[in-house]
């Protein structure tokens, strides 16, 4: 099982290079959205850094979070950056922003939590950008969902569940390791 999930997440990353070949910059730049930017894209993108940086592919990848209804300077969820700490990661997004007009045009991939994020984003993004919209969960095949569920409202378990998906779809973009 574990296998197949490697193999096919080498496929995708081979795609991803594919994708991005002839870019002036070899960094991939993502931004991952929720919708107050205070618990599921921070979570992923805090996620995304450090497996990055363990992989050593940081030179690789520029990771942000943003949120479509945020209100900006909000600091991240306790039981996010609680849940993130207990498996060993480091919170990074200390205050959340909302997304820009820039941000369509400086990412190369945006990243939506689910489906209500994805469809703010695409009606805030210039026709032209859309190709960059995505949901955060797509490219991660062996599990049964699309949608990292907001957390906000219930209790720890959910933050650990949320946590479980984001290293799954980070997972399924960066490739596990190199060979």
């Amino acid at each position: 099982m574990i296998d197949h999930i490697i193999n096919r997440v080498h496929l995708i990353f081979d795609q991803l290079q594919i994708h991005f070949k002839g870019k002036a910059s070899l960094m991939t730049k993502v931004l991952m959205v929720c919708m107050g930017n205070i618990c599921r894209s921070p979570m992923a993108c805090s996620v995304a850094r450090q497996m990055a940086r363990q992989m050593q592919r940081s030179a690789d990848f520029e990771f942000d979070s943003a949120g479509t209804h945020a209100h900006p300077g909000q600091l991240m969820d306790v039981r996010a950056r609680s849940v993130l700490v207990q498996r060993k990661y480091t919170p990074i997004k200390t205050r959340s922003r909302q997304i820009s007009l820039q941000d369509f045009e400086n990412f190369d991939l945006i990243l939506a939590m689910d489906e209500e994020n994805l469809s703010a984003l695409w009606e805030q993004c210039p026709e032209s950008w859309r190709h960059k919209l995505h949901l955060f969960l797509s490219r991660a095949t062996e599990i049964q969902t699309t949608e990292v569920p907001d957390p906000y409202y219930g209790g720890i378990f959910g933050f650990e569940y949320v946590l479980d998906l984001c290293e799954v779809g980070v997972w399924s973009y960066l490739g596990y390791g190199q060979q």
